[in-house]
């Protein structure tokens, strides 16, 4: 998996490269036709918000492999955030501005952050939520968690550390912050 989430970085960055203002061929369709697409994701729906969530940058410096990890992120860091087909996604530290944070920008997919593509690197992480085997659901993020890009989640689950640094979310958990409601999460 790590070297996916590699190639997944390294294509962004690609795709960033070119700039905000560029379409994509790339597009967050989906269609899952595997008989794992009826599982029920709301087992993975926290009610209530965990407490003492580390940012994605905290969480990368702080956490060792297979420890119990609770973060907190934005739902994006490329063109396309989602791993097709799979309960898998990555998100961003939250102090990271998307394009559509920035007063003016026209960016037509702001979470791939592109205006700051220098500092993603260390401010991603990537989760995964896995069936009782290790593997990840055959199910797609957006479809089984009711989930699109930029909405901040806090994520609960395993570390999963490689050897550049990486940080993967074995995730058993997860809320989604009510953003339309700043006091709602305080």
């Amino acid at each position: 998996m790590k070297s996916q989430f590699s190639v997944v970085v390294i294509l962004a960055s690609l795709l960033l490269a070119v700039g905000c203002t560029q379409e994509s061929s790339t597009t967050t369709t989906s269609t899952n036709t595997t008989p794992e697409a009826s599982i029920d994701g709301s087992r993975f729906l926290l009610n209530e918000e965990p407490a003492e969530a580390a940012t994605v940058i905290e969480a990368r410096e702080d956490s060792e492999d297979g420890q119990d990890v609770v973060l907190v992120g934005r739902i994006g860091g490329s063109v396309n955030p989602w791993v097709e087909g799979r309960a898998a996604f990555s998100i961003v530290d939250p102090t990271l501005k998307a394009c559509s944070d920035i007063p003016g920008d026209e960016c037509k997919k702001p979470w791939d952050y592109c205006c700051e593509t220098h500092k993603l690197p260390a401010s991603t992480a990537f989760v995964k939520f896995v069936g009782d085997d290790g593997r990840p659901l055959s199910a797609d993020a957006r479809e089984l968690l009711n989930l699109k890009e930029l909405q901040t989640v806090v994520v609960r689950g395993k570390a999963k550390r490689d050897e550049a640094g990486n940080l993967t979310v074995l995730a058993d958990g997860l809320f989604v912050r009510d953003t339309s409601n700043p006091l709602a999460n305080e």
